[in-house]
């Protein structure tokens, strides 16, 4: 690989010789900067402090890093402990919570709030310079080349509207997922609590979504989508379809939450009672739940006595009841 051992190869203005040496090997990898700018990188790196501007304008000293090959906006608001990398943006009018890490090339563009301890993965977009605003809570990670809070793709939007984006607290948000702004003022793009937004998906314009949604990759939502439940959904069962319907019990949750086989044996017996009765003159659901309430064996139970408490909580005054439910009739 290297014969001509003493052959001279001149690349950028360096001479370097062939020969294998350790000191040529180190000379290939260097970043060929200019020395002025390597001191000045050199003693922004060592700084543990920024100078950033309160919610007044007052500039303070606040103890998070910058890389110096960042862009920071000297009127961007930052927290403290915040973290930004290199080749990171950050407008003007953003605002970053306290423990924010910005990872590398990752940018907060617009009127734009994050919230605290959130997480901007490498490429990640958020915010847009648009009237408006994007609103991010605690605790969200937003996913590599996620672009969160830009101006939405409804033709009907009329450009120099006002916009928003409002999401909340501990929401994971994957890689290349794409979050719209509302398309009129008056509206806005929602997102809950607790939600895994899978990669690849998208949430267009003036949706609102719930809490503790997952989205399985690739989910498309068009605008004014709305993911929710209008009705209450039975304790330990699952629900599917628009306007949900309930299709059973939950076993898989039931098992990882770590309940016994007699519990969810129990459980299964009673959402049979309630909910698939056998007989061709089945009584109605109130008369069912009553019976069940008696019964001398599962009422003991403690998981089917939460479930039956759920039910009769749902159908309180000013309660929305429980949402559909098949009617089965013979075997």
């Amino acid at each position: 690989m290297f014969e001509a051992r003493h052959r001279t190869i001149s690349h950028s203005g360096v001479s370097l010789h062939s020969q294998p040496s350790m000191n040529s090997l180190l000379r290939i990898r260097r970043w060929p900067f200019p020395s002025a700018l390597t001191s000045a990188s050199r003693r922004r790196l060592s700084s543990s402090t920024v100078t950033c501007r309160t919610e007044d304008g007052s500039p303070v000293e606040s103890p998070s890093f910058v890389h110096p090959w960042a862009v920071v906006h000297p009127n961007a608001l930052i927290g403290e402990g915040v973290s930004i990398g290199p080749f990171c943006t950050v407008g003007s009018t953003a605002k970053l919570g306290n423990g924010c890490q910005l990872h590398p090339g990752s940018h907060v563009f617009g009127d734009t709030v994050i919230g605290e301890r959130c997480v901007l993965m490498a490429g990640a977009v958020v915010g847009e310079d648009l009237p408006g605003r994007t609103v991010l809570g605690a605790n969200n990670t937003v996913g590599h080349h996620s672009v969160i809070g830009v101006k939405c793709q409804d033709l009907k939007y009329k450009s120099g509207e006002e916009c928003f984006l409002e999401i909340g607290d501990n929401n994971e948000i994957r890689e290349h997922t794409s979050i719209h702004r509302s398309s009129k003022s008056d509206n806005q793009t929602v997102i809950g609590h607790n939600n895994l937004i899978m990669g690849s998906c998208h949430i267009a314009h003036d949706c609102n979504i719930g809490n503790h949604n997952i989205f399985a990759n690739n989910t498309l939502l068009a605008g004014h989508v709305v993911v929710g439940v209008s009705q209450d959904v039975p304790k330990y069962t699952m629900v599917a379809g628009e306007r949900a319907e309930l299709r059973g019990l939950n076993l898989e949750g039931l098992r990882r939450r770590g309940f016994s086989v007699t519990e969810i044996k129990s459980l299964k017996a009673a959402y049979r009672k309630l909910f698939m009765p056998v007989a061709a003159n089945a009584m109605g659901f109130e008369e069912r739940l009553a019976i069940l309430d008696q019964d001398e064996e599962l009422s003991k139970v403690p998981a089917v006595h939460s479930m039956v408490q759920s039910l009769r909580d749902s159908f309180l005054e000013n309660r929305r009841g429980i949402c559909k439910f098949r009617q089965w009739s013979g075997s």
